[in-house]
């Protein structure tokens, strides 16, 4: 019997990857009035989360955003600007950070028959990204000494949260090692977020694999029966 849908946050429920092109833009573009010759681009923004993150990838979100944007400016000579082009991008990336369309009418109606959470790695809080008031629990990766997922101890948050068993919890994610894998080893039933119809990449099934958030009730429902 399934209980409990618990959801990981950024490119599940929340359409991500835009609020952070828009935020970047918007730094850069600040830059550029400062240094029109020495900006860098977009994508050597990228380019150095990318680097950071696979330095220490169990790092606070926030932390590696900092770094990365910090070695960024430091290779263009403006470093001294970093604090005020740090907060400006997470100013606009919160502003900017919305539900995709069908995840708010999927919690309402999901919220009837199920005990909804939410726990992610990342630094989208609920409350600033259109989600506030959805969950009965929010749980985030470096609170209160949380590890990052995949720790094993993220899992078993998860589940003193809910109250319930294990294999009554359905745990909803995009990314196939952190959703699927690491929830399944904890005893969890798993649903795959594959908007990008991509092959399964490890040989851990999901429980049930969805392009939309709009075909959870019905999936879900097939579970449970």
């Amino acid at each position: 019997m399934i209980k409990a849908v618990v959801f990981d946050a950024d490119e599940t429920l929340l359409d991500l990857r835009p609020a952070i092109d828009y935020a970047l833009d918007q730094v850069l573009d600040s830059l550029r009035s400062l240094q029109p010759d020495l900006v860098p681009s977009r994508e050597q923004m990228r380019d150095a989360w990318r680097e950071v993150f696979a330095e220490d990838p169990a790092a606070p979100v926030p932390l590696i955003r900092r770094e990365s944007m910090r070695r960024t400016l430091a290779r263009c000579g403006l470093e001294q600007h970093l604090e005020h082009h740090y907060e400006l991008f997470f100013h606009h990336r919160y502003a900017q950070t919305r539900p995709f369309p069908d995840a708010v009418a999927t919690l309402a109606e999901l919220r009837a028959s199920y005990l909804l959470g939410y726990a992610t790695n990342g630094s989208s809080t609920a409350d600033r990204c259109g989600l506030g008031g959805e969950f009965a629990f929010e749980l985030y990766a470096h609170q209160g000494g949380l590890p990052k997922k995949p720790a094993p101890e993220f899992f078993a948050a998860v589940v003193a949260a809910t109250g319930v068993q294990p294999e009554e919890i359905v745990y909803v994610g995009d990314n196939y090692h952190h959703d699927v894998e690491a929830p399944a080893a904890a005893g969890m039933r798993t649903v795959w977020v594959n908007r990008g119809g991509d092959e399964l990449p490890g040989p851990v099934v999901p429980d049930l694999v969805v392009e939309r958030l709009a075909q959870l009730p019905d999936g879900l429902g097939r579970l449970a029966a």
